[in-house]
């Protein structure tokens, strides 16, 4: 089920990417409805829409059929959220987020993978950790700007849906006050913006803690775009990393994204593991 979910997810962007005439600042897509090119839960369906509509960063919604496919195109600007983000010196990334039915995708791998608990470092507006809690995973919502981490509180508030937003900086948070068990950590940043730094970090973090590392995944994410990785594509630009640190490679998926909406390929997600 997942990878025709991916398939269409994929085909649905390129075809609305590509017919679309509108001037939002970010625009992305969720299915209207059930169907069997979207075979997922009903509740999670109106949830991932729940999330959306209550979200201050869309102003706009329009139901649209793309690509013979009813769906819902939401309209927003994350401009006010975006330099709030790249005010802090250990940030890695500027605020642009993935599709929320990526981030259900991505939070669902997870799942099937048998993990426990969902730790999204450098989370935005929460939506990987709002999907690995509507999965019924425990989530953890790192993120050191405090507007964002407001943002998170008002959706996780009027959701009804708490998924542990906390103003941390990741490089200095205790992780082991989590009680990890048997967590999937989600790295928000490109490697070469500072992604590998960030990265390298939690992954010692992990280490100092007694038998998680056994027990833990790490996704991250990549850009195919020679425009944006100047060295090595492999892996998403993650190859130097997940060789030094010795990771196994279980699953890459690759799904749309805010940053890559005018682009013909989308953001791959590398889902690893510790050796």
């Amino acid at each position: 089920m997942l990878d025709e979910l991916v398939k269409n997810l994929v085909l649905v962007k390129q075809d609305f990417a590509k017919n679309y005439t509108g001037s939002a600042h970010i625009q992305e897509v969720i299915p209207a409805s059930v169907s069997k090119e979207f075979p997922i839960d009903k509740h999670h369906l109106k949830m991932l829409h729940d999330f959306a509509q209550k979200n201050p960063i869309y102003y706009n919604s329009i139901e649209k059929k793309i690509a013979e496919i009813p769906c819902v195109v939401y309209e927003g600007d994350i401009n006010e959220y975006w330099l709030n983000s790249i005010k802090h010196g250990s940030s890695c990334q500027p605020f642009y987020p993935t599709w929320i039915m990526s981030a259900y995708v991505m939070a669902s791998i997870a799942k099937k993978l048998g993990y426990n608990e969902l730790v999204d470092i450098g989370s935005g507006d929460g939506r990987i950790a709002f999907c690995g809690k509507i999965l019924e995973l425990i989530p953890y919502s790192i993120e050191i700007d405090d507007v964002l981490v407001k943002l998170q509180e008002t959706i996780s508030k009027s959701t009804n849906q708490n998924f542990n937003p906390k103003c941390k900086d990741a490089l200095e948070f205790d992780y082991s006050q989590l009680q990890l068990t048997h967590p999937v950590f989600f790295i928000g940043g490109l490697p070469q913006t500072g992604g590998d730094i960030l990265a390298t970090n939690i992954i010692d973090k992990i280490n100092c803690i007694s038998n998680l590392s056994q027990n833990t995944g790490l996704v991250f994410v990549g850009s195919n775009s020679k425009r944006q990785l100047s060295s090595n594509l492999d892996n998403g630009g993650w190859s130097s990393i997940i060789e030094k640190h010795n990771l196994n490679i279980v699953d890459t998926v690759s799904l749309p994204t805010i940053w890559t909406f005018d682009q013909t390929i989308e953001a791959p997600y590398i889902f690893t593991k510790f050796n």
